[in-house]
């Protein structure tokens, strides 16, 4: 458990780090836009692509802490063991759906963006570093999953 809790500190600070750096990024967007007339070509990119990683890291973040929607009506009628029951079938089918659509079509579009050498228009950065959030995200949803089914913490 321990490891968990240290995967969950330092994936809170990157999402602090990731919020503050588009915070002065849009305040550096809106500044030089009204105050210099002359907007900065790559904020709303960073901006943009700093959001996506806030989104998909942020998704991570709250499955591991376990505080995403759900709708209880089911378990809400089954009893204890049930319960336990479903929800262990139901953290197996997000295993399955994260490794699928996450970790393997992530690493596929990954690989697609380098292999055609996409770039951003304004940052010039290569988009599959921007897309490889996609199957880290999904690798540290599969943890946290995978964590909860093991030490039954359900």
């Amino acid at each position: 458990m321990e490891l968990r809790k240290k995967v969950d500190y330092v994936l809170g600070r990157v999402l602090a780090i990731i919020m503050g750096v588009m915070v002065v990024n849009v305040l550096w967007q809106v500044f030089t836009r009204f105050v210099v007339g002359t907007p900065s070509s790559f904020t709303d990119e960073l901006a943009r692509y700093l959001m996506i990683w806030v989104g998909v890291l942020g998704a991570a973040y709250i499955s591991g802490r376990r505080m995403h929607v759900a709708i209880d009506l089911l378990p809400a009628r089954l009893n204890k063991d049930g319960q336990a029951k479903l929800k262990k079938f139901i953290n197996w089918i997000i295993i399955v759906f994260c490794f699928f659509a996450l970790v393997v079509g992530g690493l596929r579009l990954v690989y697609i963006t380098f292999s055609l050498g996409q770039y951003s228009p304004a940052l010039q950065i290569p988009l599959g570093v921007v897309y490889s959030i996609i199957p880290i995200s999904g690798i540290l949803i599969i943890f946290y999953k995978l964590t909860d089914i093991l030490n039954k913490e359900l």
